[in-house]
């Protein structure tokens, strides 16, 4: 059976097989004492080429059909469904698998929300409000921003600030060009960006002459509020963000290939998409002009124990307020060979194991060297805020190499998470 067809065919007995989702997620949690086990989500881009640094087998990068695009991302714990233009019913959701059954995380945080997110998220969102993913490009990706609360409010949708971590393990090379743009110059007038969008179709509208490029490092992040221009880099990157896919692009021709303009206004109310006062109103302006853009956005991974108190290492990759809200934060948990480290965390999360083996409670861990489109791996789960309460046994199985795991929290859980501009202990 040729792959596609074969995947409708697994959505339809998934459909069949999600009745009676609250009874399956018990008998999953008792088996496995928490935690649930994630089978891998990729996403194509169809303006977008694929990094291959997913790990995904390189026969399947265009599994969804070439008119879809290339697989670039693969989505962490997702309860939100990607906002691609003819999307399958369930692109972007995550689904647990447990022996025979499969079922959307969706489903199950909707049958046991209290138990999988804690009380606190259930009774104030009903879902699981965020969601993380790879994303893996040769190259750049055009200069953007993510709608706020009020402007993505505007067609129904949710604003979305994210975090960025360049995990070393995925990105043995940096591809095409790892820097990113952020922001615009602190001189750039609301004049100066209306002027470029209104030569969209005139050629190249050079809105990059108006921002400033990073070089990128593999184990750094960075803070990326909603309303803030930028265009990522080509390193493979772990990005925390919250439950929507919302965006706008500002750049019209990315390395010879034009962007639609449709891409501009895709989430703007369609009275507006020829406004260019409200295209350029969308923008956090002083955020974007922020003249000490580096020190407020940047991220140095940092400790959450004192190492002298451990023989494994936690540390924060992804941390920091936006808009004065904890809207979401990450850590980087590493166990040496043959460590066991019992983990407590404040709540819920979502991980990805990067490298090595083990388990995590009664669940085999094992980051794979290859993924077909429709093979199941033993790198993803999550971990309910019962479990995570109450404490996970990590263990590292492998005689040689570190387990080393990425592992996201929803908003205002990890409390304790620093602020951008924190420096590291001495």
């Amino acid at each position: 059976m040729p792959p596609l067809a074969e995947h409708a065919r697994d959505v339809r007995s998934l459909a069949t097989l999600s009745k009676g989702v609250g009874d399956a997620v018990d008998a999953a949690l008792e088996r496995s004492n928490g935690l649930l086990r994630l089978a891998p989500c990729w996403v194509p881009r169809s303006f977008l080429h694929p990094g291959r640094r997913l790990r995904l087998d390189p026969r399947d990068l265009y599994a969804f059909g070439l008119d879809r695009g290339g697989i670039d991302e693969r989505w962490f714990g997702s309860t939100t469904e990607a906002a691609n233009e003819n999307r399958r019913p369930d692109e972007g959701l995550s689904y647990i698998v447990d022996s025979d059954r499969r079922f959307t995380l969706r489903e199950a945080v909707a049958e046991r929300g209290s138990q999988l997110i804690g009380e606190r998220l259930w009774k104030t969102y009903r879902r699981w409000p965020v969601y993380s993913k790879f994303f893996d490009n040769m190259g750049p990706i055009p200069l953007h921003m993510h709608q706020d609360r009020a402007h993505a409010a505007l067609v129904g949708r949710e604003g979305k600030p994210e975090g960025y971590y360049f995990p070393p393990q995925y990105n043995p090379t940096g591809n095409a060009f790892p820097h990113t743009f952020f922001g615009l110059s602190p001189d750039t007038s609301r004049e100066d960006v209306r002027r470029a969008l209104e030569h969209w179709a005139l050629g190249d509208n050079r809105i990059l002459d108006l921002s400033a490029a990073y070089s990128l490092a593999p184990g750094t992040g960075w803070l990326v509020g909603p309303g803030i221009l930028h265009a990522p880099g080509s390193l493979c990157t772990y990005e925390p963000q919250w439950g929507s896919d919302v965006f706008a692009m500002y750049q019209n021709l990315v390395e010879g290939r034009a962007v639609p303009r449709d891409l501009l206004v895709k989430d703007v109310p369609s009275d507006r998409h020829a406004d260019l006062d409200h295209l350029v109103a969308q923008l956090d302006w002083e955020a974007n002009i922020d003249p000490m853009f580096k020190q407020n956005h940047f991220l140095r991974p940092l400790d959450v124990h004192p190492r002298a108190t451990t023989d494994w290492t936690d540390r924060w990759v992804v941390y920091g307020r936006v808009r004065g809200e904890l809207v979401f934060s990450a850590r980087e948990l590493t166990v040496p060979p043959g460590v066991r480290a019992r983990v407590v965390d404040p709540g819920a999360s979502s991980l990805i194991v990067v490298q090595g083996e083990g388990r995590a409670n009664q669940l085999t861990l094992r980051a794979p060297s290859m993924i077909g489109f429709h093979e199941l791996t033993q790198d993803e789960a999550f971990v309910t805020d019962t479990a995570a309460r109450a404490g996970v046994d990590f263990e590292n199985t492998s005689p040689t190499e570190p387990l080393v795991l990425l592992r996201y929290f929803g908003p205002e859980t990890d409390a304790t998470a620093p602020e951008v501009g924190t420096l590291a202990a001495a």
